[in-house]
């Protein structure tokens, strides 16, 4: 059952709310960003308010970024699911004796590359364990084989296959280096890493990321700041019910704030609810409600109103109507080929359902670059070598519609 709201007008409702609550809000509907503070209150209200808080929060995304919603058509290539780190949520990572194990080839970068530019793909998403150089000699072994000193190197090899093949590269490798970062900045329009959050309690025993040094909140926040430093469009965001508080939950994207206030080079925050999967060992750990994601999607667009806001909708397959209420904008990549193989177990949804959804909300779906519009026209932050093939992009400037 899908879990939207009807919203009423807030200027109704804000008289409901206790006063700290009522003056967030009206600032939020003036235009003006919420602070630590207020984000913290509006996430701890009743639940009986979370109408008040989706439907303003749905103002203020029409106010700043319209009724069109945005995904980008992709190929997932996972170049390799070998992992320095374990997570206690992951299913992706395994290791080089695993049956599931696997590092693409070349032959198949190009393959997939190919077949997903066919299907109208524009995006190349390489994913990829981190660092597993470091954890396994038989891995170091295969990069030398393959005529690589690094997976970074291998990545950048793997980016020009899909650059020939007409995909516009998107590298989420995990923690980089400023000089890999630097490597790869020709061969990309776009790169990420997932904050999750910035708490280094969940680093701690029996945590999330105790097995996990590349989590370290300061390892994350450095690559952060070094790819605004580098003005790499850069795509990050938050990982909801791994174990962090609510107040974690807004420094984390307090951070993010801060970070692209001194840079602005972060293209989008996604707001990703943690999904528990039978074999690993958080298989028992609740996972998020739908109308706290919605709340946590209602008090990032009111931190950051001109932010891009992302929630995967593989991820919550009932709840679209809910989190374009809530404020979000773009619905992340879509793939028309490949799975989504960090979450096998939840398809893509069928993009003439979810524009249809889109549309009976009042929104218009549209399929957009691996970077975005605002990017586009700046030399400062598009690699002059990747202009061209960006600009004959069918994508460019949504201007492309999904009917």
């Amino acid at each position: 059952m899908d879990t939207a709201l009807d919203a009423e007008p807030p200027l109704r409702q804000l008289a409901a709310l206790a006063a700290p609550a009522q003056r967030a809000l009206q600032r939020a509907l003036r235009g003006e960003a919420i602070d630590r503070s207020e984000a913290l209150h509006l996430l701890t209200l009743p639940s009986e308010h979370t109408a008040t808080l989706l439907a303003v929060a749905g103002q203020v995304r029409t106010h700043r970024k319209g009724r069109v919603v945005t995904y980008s058509p992709k190929v997932f290539l996972p170049i390799t699911n070998l992992c320095l780190d374990r997570c206690s949520y992951c299913t992706f990572r395994q290791d080089p004796d695993s049956a599931a194990a696997w590092t693409m080839l070349p032959e198949e970068v190009r393959d997939w590359s190919r077949r997903g530019r066919r299907l109208g793909c524009i995006e190349a998403l390489l994913c990829l364990g981190d660092k597993p150089e470091r954890a396994y000699r038989t891995y170091r072994q295969t990069l030398a084989v393959l005529g690589c000193d690094s997976t970074i190197d291998y990545v950048a090899h793997s980016c020009r296959i899909a650059l020939a093949e007409g995909l516009l590269p998107h590298t989420n490798a995990g923690v980089m280096t400023r000089d890999e970062m630097a490597m790869l900045r020709p061969l990309n329009v776009s790169m990420g890493l997932m904050l999750e959050s910035v708490s280094p309690r969940l680093r701690g025993r029996g945590e999330a990321h105790q097995q996990a040094p590349d989590k370290e909140p300061q390892l994350r926040l450095r690559m952060l700041r070094e790819a605004g430093e580098l003005r790499i469009p850069f795509t990050t965001g938050i990982l909801l019910g791994i174990g962090e508080t609510l107040s974690e939950r807004v420094d984390s994207l307090v951070a993010i704030g801060e970070l692209h206030g001194t840079y602005g080079h972060i293209q989008e925050i996604i707001v990703q609810n943690f999904r528990a999967k039978p074999t690993t060992r958080m298989a028992n750990a609740p996972e998020p409600e739908s109308f706290d994601v919605a709340r946590t999607i209602a008090v990032a667009r009111l931190l950051l109103p001109d932010m891009n806001i992302q929630a995967p909708p593989n991820l919550s397959p009932h709840d679209h109507r809910l989190f374009l209420a809530a404020g979000i904008n773009d619905w992340g990549g879509i793939s028309p080929l490949t799975l989504d193989y960090v979450n096998p177990e939840a398809p893509w949804p069928q993009i003439r359902t979810l524009s249809a959804t889109c549309r009976d909300a009042g929104f218009t779906l549209r399929p957009r670059l691996p970077v975005y519009d605002e990017y586009l026209h700046n030399p400062e932050f598009l690699d002059a070598a990747l202009a061209p093939l960006v600009h004959a992009s069918g994508a460019s400037e949504g201007a492309r519609h999904v009917g």
